[in-house]
């Protein structure tokens, strides 16, 4: 029926044409998404890339008991599971890393001096939101 509706064969319509720039954008977006999280989760285990305990607001590490530290590698485990849940399946974890991202951005705002950090966790939030919306177009 969608057919007649739309003109175009179920051949057509199953197929993805990989030269539009809608397909190329959804491609880097859902790998960048796929590295990125887990990147910075395995970070969070290593401090190569930075000391990830800086971001976290004191009264959270007093809230914890002084265990920060633990809730910072808790963190990383999650967006390591986030950023693979990218890769198999964008449609739903494109939004858990925009909802994320979001959560990060509140409690930098927590934090003095981090409201570049803040900004730029905005611009990425609004990118995985994208990935979510494209996924409905690209991904299986």
């Amino acid at each position: 029926m969608a057919q007649a509706i739309y003109g175009t064969t179920l051949t057509e319509a199953t197929e993805t044409d990989t030269t539009t720039p809608g397909y190329q954008g959804y491609q880097i977006l859902h790998l960048g998404f796929t590295v990125a999280p887990i990147v910075a989760g395995l970070d969070k285990f290593f401090h190569l890339l930075v000391n990830w305990d800086q971001y976290l607001p004191a009264f959270v590490n007093n809230i914890t008991g002084g265990h920060g530290h633990q809730l910072m590698l808790i963190a990383g485990v999650i967006e390591i599971i986030a950023g693979l849940g990218v890769w198999f399946k964008p449609k739903i974890f494109a939004y858990v890393v925009s909802a994320w991202l979001l959560l990060i951005i509140a409690n930098l705002l927590l934090i003095p001096g981090y409201f570049d950090v803040a900004l730029r966790d905005f611009g990425l939030a609004l990118g995985a939101l994208a990935l979510g919306r494209l996924s409905h177009e690209y991904s299986d």
